[in-house]
């Protein structure tokens, strides 16, 4: 038997608002890096700067997605990111009316909009609808979110470099301030369960819940693993451009990567929600990070071309954001649904230590180095690493002892 997909007005109304909510807010995130030249120019921004403030925008993200988690879970997803837009649209502002070198670069760009990430992008969003969702639909009800912001992936950077030619940094930065004022309305229509689909028994505190987790191999394994979904993505989309431009590359290629792996991640996302259902998660892990290696080592070893280029974009973009269904549902199947925004946020703060760790020390291997080679490498061996690691997960619910 079919189980009934959308279950509720309720679901459909928060899975529309939340997917709303990851397009504006992934979409606006995945664009910094075409603003890099012209921050270098007009503020003297360096990319070793550059490139510690991308990763310390996420590695607060990160830090503050768990705590978003514990709001969301004790007073419901609306609220939560609404906070987060707050943090997010002041960063955006202040940049814009004038503090934007220096220290100002840091708290702006860096600590505000990476607080303001905390809530409104993949984790909150995800965990929410995960709440509405049985077992069976699950991930395919995350991977339609996360699908949704690789729509904002891929038409944002084509959006965003034409705006930044035709009207320049300082006006495409007030259309964001638009589109985050919009994200503000949008988080009023997200509702959160207050008792999540098919975890009603779960009597835990957040507190044992916590325990439980770090208490568990498959737990540690998946966190670890994470990590190296962090270090690939913010390596590439901090420092493609500068990449591809160091290349002899096309100037518009790219913003052209950038939105192919938008596109492709559309459909990498879905189909991985969809195997999840299906397969085993933990192997669907193992052979995306590995695939990911794959991609990498074409793309660096072959030489630079803007066909190689679009096999790259296609590529690694198809496996973007495709591990976020199989880790969120290992969550929620491993451990259940009502700690779900407090546990995923754990594991992504794993994800943006090294979202930190891949934007920062690219930078600075570029500095030291005149190249990113040494950044690739690493990305290599991480690939093979978390290819491995996901393995030993164990895939089965705990059963708990239920006292009366």
């Amino acid at each position: 038997m079919i189980e009934k997909f959308i279950t509720s007005r309720k679901a459909l109304t928060t899975l529309v608002c939340a997917s709303l909510v990851v397009i504006i807010s992934l979409g606006i995130r995945q664009t910094f890096g075409l603003f890099f030249f012209d921050f270098n120019t007009d503020l003297n921004i360096s990319i070793a700067h550059f490139g510690f403030v991308m990763g310390l925008q996420l590695l607060l993200w990160g830090i503050f997605s768990p705590l978003f988690g514990i709001v969301t879970d004790k007073f419901g997803g609306a609220i939560a990111i609404f906070i987060g837009f707050l943090f997010y649209l002041l960063g955006i502002l202040l940049f814009n009316s004038g503090f934007n070198t220096g220290s100002y670069f840091t708290l702006t760009i860096g600590i505000l909009i990476g607080i303001g990430l905390g809530s409104t992008a993949i984790g909150i969003p995800v965990s929410v609808v995960a709440k509405h969702f049985p077992a069976s639909n699950r991930t395919i009800a995350t991977g339609i979110v996360t699908c949704a912001g690789s729509f904002g992936y891929f038409v944002s950077p084509l959006l965003v470099r034409y705006s930044i030619i035709e009207k320049g940094w300082e006006i495409t930065l007030v259309y964001f301030a638009i589109l985050l004022a919009v994200g503000l309305l949008i988080s009023f229509f997200i509702s959160t369960p207050k008792i999540p689909v098919g975890d009603q028994d779960n009597k835990q505190t957040a507190t044992e819940a916590l325990k439980e987790a770090f208490s568990d191999k498959s737990f540690i394994y998946l966190t670890l693993g994470f990590f190296v979904c962090g270090w690939h993505i913010a390596l590439v989309a901090t420092h493609i451009p500068t990449y591809m431009m160091d290349k002899g590359l096309p100037d518009w290629t790219p913003a052209m990567v950038l939105a192919l792996i938008g596109a492709f991640n559309m459909v990498g996302t879905i189909t991985s929600g969809h195997l999840s259902t299906r397969f085993s998660k933990k192997k669907i892990l193992s052979a995306i990070y590995l695939l990911r290696g794959i991609s990498i080592i074409y793309f660096i070893f072959l030489p630079p071309s803007v066909f190689n280029s679009v096999v790259f974009g296609v590529t690694f973009g198809f496996l973007w954001l495709s591990t976020v269904p199989p880790t969120n549902g290992i969550v929620a199947h491993i451990f259940g649904t009502k700690y779900v925004g407090l546990l995923y946020g754990i594991v992504f703060v794993s994800h943006q230590i090294g979202s930190f760790l891949g934007a920062y020390l690219g930078g600075v291997f570029y500095e030291m180095n005149g190249n990113f080679d040494y950044a690739w490498y690493v990305s290599i061996a991480l690939s093979i690493f978390a290819g491995l690691i996901h393995l030993p997960i164990i895939e089965k619910a705990i059963e708990r002892t239920q006292t009366a």
